[in-house]
């Protein structure tokens, strides 16, 4: 899927045709009610309209539908891309996250404790397991790319995995419970490293080595 939220692609090109259509209708709509009947807009523009009204609509269902097929369909015959059904061997997986949903939030916990809020960093293709928590009201975890969601009650605790996509970037994570007044704000990012993230890890370890050297 195309980086989430991310102005790209189909996404632009989706804006662009809406704001167009929006500022003609409102056009029309202001010349129909103040112009005099002969600069008035004629019946059968009100046809090419509505023609464009579908036109998106099309367009928005076709390029949504090969945006996602895109991933779905390169996995097929590969075991699938997510699921609720995990064993409890923990090293069939490639990563393991406790993620802890709060109003309105989403925190990751690594293997090594290490904490990240609203950001799941793993690597292309990596089977990830998540172990999920909600320490306050009922929450929604959603993850688009990999078609699957789960609904997280107070104080149990639900696994899914996913297959990461094999594309770097980052891949929205969203709850979808309402939970309260910042539900619309409750996201996280799916963090798809690439090689040049693996780059700039090792340059920054160089360099504290380094300094640390300096320091001894």
């Amino acid at each position: 899927m195309e980086n989430a939220l991310g102005l790209s692609g189909g996404q632009t090109t989706m804006m662009a045709i809406t704001i167009a259509i929006t500022i003609l209708g409102l056009s029309g709509l202001a010349a129909a009610i103040f112009l005099p009947k002969r600069w008035q807009i004629k019946y059968s523009l009100e046809f090419v309209f509505i023609a464009g009204l579908f036109a998106m609509a099309w367009y928005g269902d076709w390029n949504s539908t090969n945006v996602y097929t895109a991933y779905q369909d390169k996995m097929v015959g590969e075991e699938g891309v997510s699921g609720k059904e995990v064993t409890e061997d923990d090293e069939f997986f490639d990563r393991t996250l406790t993620v802890v949903a709060f109003q309105w939030g989403f925190a990751f916990i690594t293997d090594d404790n290490e904490i990240s809020r609203n950001a799941a960093v793993v690597k292309p293709g990596e089977r990830v397991l998540f172990k999920i928590l909600s320490n306050d009201v009922i929450h929604g975890f959603n993850i688009p790319v990999a078609g699957i969601t789960a609904e997280i009650d107070p104080d149990e605790m639900r696994k899914i995995w996913i297959k990461a996509p094999d594309v770097p970037g980052k891949y929205l994570i969203q709850c979808v419970n309402y939970c309260g007044v910042g539900h619309a704000q409750m996201k996280a990012w799916l963090v798809v490293e690439g090689p040049e993230d693996d780059d700039e890890d090792e340059e920054e370890t160089a360099m504290n080595m380094e300094g640390t050297n300096n320091g001894a």
